[in-house]
């Protein structure tokens, strides 16, 4: 399997092509080869994939770009900030930055994913990109990770001149719950204060029973929006820990 044109479409050429293959290996690949045998050798263990490497590459993409974004924008207060930040990652931006790679070709898939259409699956394509930044910055270093990152998402959102603006964060957040759960996030109005004219709501927003995020607004609508933003952050901070 050559990747010498991936890597040319990547705009980075691997000292350890080794670190890309890993990128590219699907975790069905190690669920397809079954449980390792106790105290079996390496052959027996079950084959690495890049699940590992997305951990990694999920945080230096946020460091990237929420340093761009703290930079550019001195003006600019925390709530903003963390909206471009969902607007630019999220699974449809980060599928889409795969697909401009072809990374769905070089994907490393089992039998059964393979036949399942896993290649053309929005997870797996953005799950591959996050590894594909982590591979880069094991390789690499921070700077070659960061003008990765940076030259990827120059192309989606062009120079940032303005705060990009997260234009469905209930959409997202439902999009995102939903590729893990059929359940819906639900939202409630936790309260309202103000005179009639002049109304100020709070929100919550829940996904199995769990609250994930609150917000504010002049209306309803609002309300929900920033809950949804503030859940988006809050699943973007989790997913960062574990």
């Amino acid at each position: 399997m050559s990747l010498a044109e991936f890597q040319t479409r990547l705009g980075y050429t691997f000292r350890d092509e080794g670190l890309l293959r890993l990128a590219l290996t699907h975790p069905s690949v190690a669920h397809e080869a079954g449980t390792p045998t106790p105290g079996g050798d390496e052959a027996q263990r079950r084959p690495a994939h890049n699940q590992r490497l997305e951990f990694l590459g999920d945080a230096v993409l946020q460091l990237v770009l929420t340093q761009q974004l703290y930079e550019k924008f001195p003006a600019s207060d925390e709530g903003p900030l963390t909206k471009a930040r969902a607007q630019m990652i999220n699974r449809r931006t980060l599928a889409e930055q795969a697909r401009r790679l072809e990374l769905q070709n070089d994907l490393i898939l089992s039998r059964g994913e393979e036949a399942n259409l896993g290649r053309s699956r929005a997870s797996a394509l953005a799950d591959g990109f996050e590894a594909l930044i982590g591979a880069v910055f094991l390789d690499g270093g921070f700077d070659a990770a960061g003008a990765f990152v940076l030259r990827s998402f120059r192309e989606a959102f062009g120079e940032l001149t303005s705060i990009p603006t997260l234009e469905n964060p209930k959409g997202e957040l439902q999009e995102i719950l939903q590729a893990r759960s059929p359940e819906a996030p639900q939202y409630v109005v936790a309260g309202a204060s103000g005179p009639d004219h002049d109304r100020d709501f709070e929100c919550i927003v829940t996904h199995g029973g769990v609250e994930l995020g609150r917000g504010r607004g002049k209306s309803k609508k609002a309300a929900e929006s920033e809950a949804a933003v503030a859940a988006l952050k809050t699943l973007r901070d989790f997913k960062s820990e574990i």
